[in-house]
């Protein structure tokens, strides 16, 4: 996988989180790009942080979602993963050598102003808000490369049927191999990527 065009996705893992990721996927993969994700691979072996390591070195962009910087209930513990891979994101660009200066990143978050309180060295950075809702985050993620590599790429509208398009077959190919809602709700994210890699090959969109 090429380092230009793989894109490191630092995000929750949580159910919550799932219909936001999985536009976020489609889209890199419609406009060309390599999602890398530490759910791309599963081998218990494999210390956690030596994948997340290799994964940001061999990735130009980095697309860091921090909305779980506040917890959502009394007693539950806010998340710090997503903040740590970004610092080490940043710290590669600083201080890598070579290609790795060329390095760039999208930091979204569910609310505007939120992250600056609890990671005010972002204060004055420019970041993506998604509020949550699934067409958001494609719409930014698709902007943001759009703008960054002058891609001719389908308008969000577009490539947003096109992803409702797939999750339309994908069911349809899952539950006829005798997939139930909830497998399908719950399909690895290797499976989902080949799936999606597969359709976007077949229905390659109008630029």
């Amino acid at each position: 996988m090429p380092f230009e065009t793989n894109v490191f996705v630092n995000c929750p893992f949580d159910d919550a989180y799932l219909p936001l990721l999985r536009p976020l996927l489609f889209c890199l993969l419609d406009l060309g790009y390599e999602p890398r994700i530490a759910l791309e691979r599963l081998n218990s072996g494999e210390p956690r942080i030596e994948k997340i390591v290799a994964l940001i070195r061999e990735s130009r962009f980095g697309i860091h979602d921090l909305s779980r910087i506040q917890a959502a209930r009394k007693g539950e513990y806010y998340r710090l993963n997503m903040p740590f891979e970004l610092g080490l994101d940043v710290g590669c660009r600083l201080y890598g050598a070579d290609a790795l200066r060329s390095k760039k990143c999208l930091i979204l978050e569910a609310e505007r102003y939120r992250y600056q309180a609890a990671l005010s060295d972002l204060s004055n950075s420019d970041i993506a808000v998604h509020g949550n809702e699934p067409l958001s985050v494609l719409s930014e993620v698709r902007n943001w490369l759009s703008a960054e590599e002058n891609l001719s790429a389908p308008g969000p509208s577009a490539m947003w049927d096109r992803f409702n398009d797939f999750v339309a077959v994908n069911y349809d190919a899952l539950t006829e191999r005798g997939y139930s809602d909830r497998d399908v709700e719950r399909q690895p994210i290797p499976e989902l990527l080949a799936g999606m890699r597969r359709w976007v090959a077949a229905h390659p969109a109008n630029r």
